[in-house]
């Protein structure tokens, strides 16, 4: 039954637009958008640390596809009922475009990714880590955007001012298409905003990273761990509200479990790493041993080449 509600946040009238025959999905403009923010910033603070922006761009090669594909095996293992239980079509377990990435999966295996790339260039992952944190929380708040566009994941009924009202949708030949469909004009029911909530939330964090970050000059993966502690303290509260379907374990959503393991996780990290900031020298570790290295081969073939020159000259001189 719908609550009258005079206010109320609006839903897009839809998610997806086509461009002839292609479509155009707002979700992942969102996540698309939320990606190119998070290395613009990454870029800046990893520079500021001393670190190569093209390091930045190259990592982004591998930890990108590593952490979609990893939020969407964490999404599709957790709600896999939507995917292979009784009526359910395995195939859609591939429509990434259509929602559905979970943010554990896509940080652990996109570090793993990035861990891999910082291991063969032989530099510290901790200073990227920390320059990173602050994009991704970000990013994590534009791309709940996309989930306001799919009417997706939000929470119980409610009449307060803020609610969210979801739409209707239809298709073209007027069945139901929450995804790809567009509004009716009907509001089927008022609802907790929850995207909007942890949106927020996110960019709450976002600042106070940069402002702990700049105050006490965090470093040594302590910036990467505050933002898992406080995006998992948010997402804890956030997830008792949302009203969509969910695994269950214990009579608790999962994501509720996985969120308070992890901020416990998350805060015992936080305390055990060295506490200042790495040094430039740190930072480019790796490169500079190479340079190095590099270095040290010419001089060694210079000094070489030095020591033979004098003996070809007296030798032309002897055959003089």
């Amino acid at each position: 039954m719908h609550l009258q509600n005079l206010a109320a946040i609006p839903s897009p009238p839809q998610g997806v637009w086509y461009l002839g025959p292609i479509p155009i999905r707002a979700y992942a403009l969102c996540i698309i958008a939320g990606i190119v923010v998070a290395l613009w910033i990454t870029v800046r603070r990893y520079v500021a640390r001393g670190g190569n922006p093209n390091v930045v761009w190259d990592a982004a090669i591998v930890a990108i596809p590593c952490g979609i594909i990893g939020g969407r095996l964490y999404h599709v293992i957790t709600d896999y009922p939507k995917y292979f239980g009784p009526g359910a079509h395995p195939i859609d377990a591939l429509k990434i475009t259509n929602g559905g990435l979970g943010i554990w999966g896509a940080v652990a295996l996109g570090g793993v990714g990035t861990w891999i790339f910082f291991r063969r260039k032989n530099l510290p992952l901790a200073p990227f880590a920390d320059a990173i944190a602050p994009g991704i929380i970000l990013a994590q708040g534009i791309g709940r955007l996309g989930n306001w566009f799919n009417q997706e994941l939000y929470g119980r009924p409610t009449n307060v001012p803020w609610a969210l009202e979801i739409y209707q949708r239809v298709d073209a030949h007027g069945r139901i298409a929450p995804l790809t469909g567009h509004s009716t004009g009907e509001v089927l029911t008022t609802v907790h905003p929850t995207f909007l909530y942890e949106l927020l939330w996110n960019v709450l964090v976002f600042f106070i990273l940069l402002w702990a970050d700049r105050h006490y000059r965090l470093g040594h993966g302590r910036v990467f761990a505050l933002y898992v502690a406080l995006y998992t303290a948010g997402r804890f509260v956030v997830e008792g509200m949302r009203s969509d379907e969910a695994t269950m374990v214990m009579g608790l959503r999962i994501n509720t479990i996985v969120s308070a393991v992890v901020f416990i996780g998350a805060v015992i990290v936080f305390l055990l790493l060295a506490r200042g900031r790495e040094s430039e020298q740190q930072v480019t570790g790796g490169e500079n041993r190479a340079k190095v290295i590099d270095s040290s081969e010419k001089a060694q073939v210079g000094e070489e080449n030095s020591d033979s020159s004098p003996v070809r000259i007296e030798d032309k001189h002897e055959g003089a």
